[in-house]
């Protein structure tokens, strides 16, 4: 009886103190043949079954639903080791969260194909999964030709040279002005960049032993190799000085303003890769801005009583922008086509945290029905793993309505951009004493703060917002319907 190859596909194991997801794998069958004798008399006949090896590939897997690409932090296991199902194998960078990758079968890492600091694209090899030790070395004969054959396709695509200042190039195959050469039975593996540098140095990458996984011919063995000092940043060496003009056309690169003196390059991280292309998105919204300023002197007495319980004034301001969107309903709404827009079920407020290296939101679901003393304990968690790296994908991308607020660094206000897929975005500044006249003439100090929200005008209008914001200074002057 044969047991045929089959593809697979695992399913996410979570965990409170870390975030755990277990990669997908396709099977490389190679037959192996096993006697089986049975207890049946000599004159019965026997009993053949063939089984088959598995070789699988640990796939690059998708960490979230915007997520193209991911890097790798780094390897917890190495070539060779033994693995038991459940075990964490690699540590992976998505564009909001490191994530801890489980192996979903017992086995052998056979080949590392993606190295540490590497990236590739979602779906792609970064690893391979040996059933048995005996057939590491076949897997790495496999990684070291699929890492060969990705490497000429991904060069005989390319048609134009990169511009001059263009962004690092990853380590995973793509396209590059060299054109496919048939070498051969030639087995040097190396990547596209490390064959472009070659050809333009006049080195024999044939020659060249290679320090990446595998004996992978790497850019920095090139350059080693051509005698020149290798890059101490990750951003690739720009080619020779094009020529001022391709086919009649000036290239992008002369353009391009030179860089100042002393100056650097410094590439994204995925983190700030994801929210320039937010932000590039968000241009495309039409939104309007309006501000109102709110009394905080009631807000400001309570907190100073909830404060020795564990309540942040995050929470304070989340549960009242909750309980005001609950009333207005088309500010928590959201348009993602541009042709309709719908009503959310849940009243999700995200929160803008700065982190090191970049910003995310992680998400407190249901502001509006949330005990406040619970919403403050799971701001606290969401802070936490946020500032690990360690938040899941649905504490960080399913916000309905976003809260920035400036207001603990000083700032008396300011304007927030509307984060994609979201109706509004309020940003609250400092409070701080005001001399305000009351409808008698009479003048008083009183703390006041000036929150701006930024709406999508497509589904928010001016007099929807101006009801949301009155809802909302209702709340915060009169706060004790915040801990009901």
């Amino acid at each position: 009886m044969a047991v045929s190859s089959s593809s697979f596909l695992s399913t996410a194991s979570l965990t409170n103190s870390k975030s755990n997801i277990s990669f997908a794998s396709s099977v490389s069958p190679s037959i192996r043949s096993v006697v089986f004798r049975s207890s049946i008399p000599p004159s019965s006949h026997r009993r053949v079954m063939t089984v088959r090896s598995k070789i699988r590939e640990i796939f690059m897997p998708a960490l979230s639903s915007t997520m193209t690409e991911g890097k790798i932090v780094s390897w917890i296991k190495t070539e060779g080791e033994k693995l038991a199902k459940g075990e964490s194998v690699v540590v992976v960078e998505s564009d909001k969260a490191d994530m801890d990758v489980e192996t979903f079968y017992d086995g052998y890492l056979a080949a590392i194909v993606v190295g540490e600091g590497e990236t590739a694209p979602v779906g792609a090899a970064i690893g391979l999964l040996a059933e048995t030790e005996a057939e590491i070395e076949e897997a790495k004969t496999k990684a070291a030709s699929k890492s060969s054959s990705s490497s000429s396709a991904a060069e005989a695509v390319a048609t134009s040279p990169p511009p001059v200042t263009s962004s690092p190039a990853p380590a995973i195959a793509q396209p590059t002005p060299v054109t496919a050469v048939a070498d051969g039975p030639r087995k040097t593996v190396a990547t596209p960049y490390a064959k472009k540098l070659a050809k333009q140095h006049k080195v024999d990458i044939g020659s060249i032993a290679g320090t990446g996984p595998f004996g992978r011919v790497t850019a920095t063995d090139v350059e080693t190799a051509a005698g020149i000092a290798p890059s101490k940043s990750s951003v690739a060496p720009p080619p020779p000085p094009p020529p001022a003009a391709v086919n009649g056309k000036a290239t992008t690169a002369t353009n391009l303003p030179p860089l100042l003196p002393d100056s650097s390059i410094v590439p994204f991280t995925a983190m700030q890769s994801a929210v320039s292309k937010n932000m590039i998105e968000s241009l495309s919204v039409p939104t309007f801005r309006v501000g109102y300023p709110v009394n905080t002197d009631a807000l400001d007495a309570l907190y100073e009583k909830v404060k020795p319980k564990g309540v942040t004034m995050t929470a304070l301001l989340a549960k009242a922008a909750g309980m005001a969107l609950a009333q207005h309903p088309v500010v928590n709404a959201s348009c993602k086509d541009g042709k309709s827009f719908s009503y959310n079920a849940n009243i999700n407020v995200a929160v803008a945290v700065a982190i090191n290296g970049g910003l995310i939101t992680p998400v407190l679901q249901d502001a509006d029905k949330l005990d406040l003393y619970l919403l403050s304990q799971k701001w606290k968690e969401l802070v936490g793993k946020a500032r690990s790296k360690q938040l899941q994908p649905h504490e960080y991308n399913s916000g309905t309505f976003t809260l920035s607020n400036l207001g603990m660094f000083g700032v008396d206000r300011f304007d927030a951009i509307l984060p994609p897929g979201q109706g509004a975005i309020m940003a609250v500044g400092g409070s701080k004493p005001t001399v305000v006249a009351d409808k008698d003439g009479f003048f008083s100090v009183k703390n006041r703060m000036v929150v701006n929200v930024t709406a999508d005008h497509r589904i928010v209008y001016g007099a929807d917002l101006a009801a949301f914001l009155q809802t909302f200074a209702k709340i915060i002057e009169n706060p004790d319907s915040l801990t009901l």
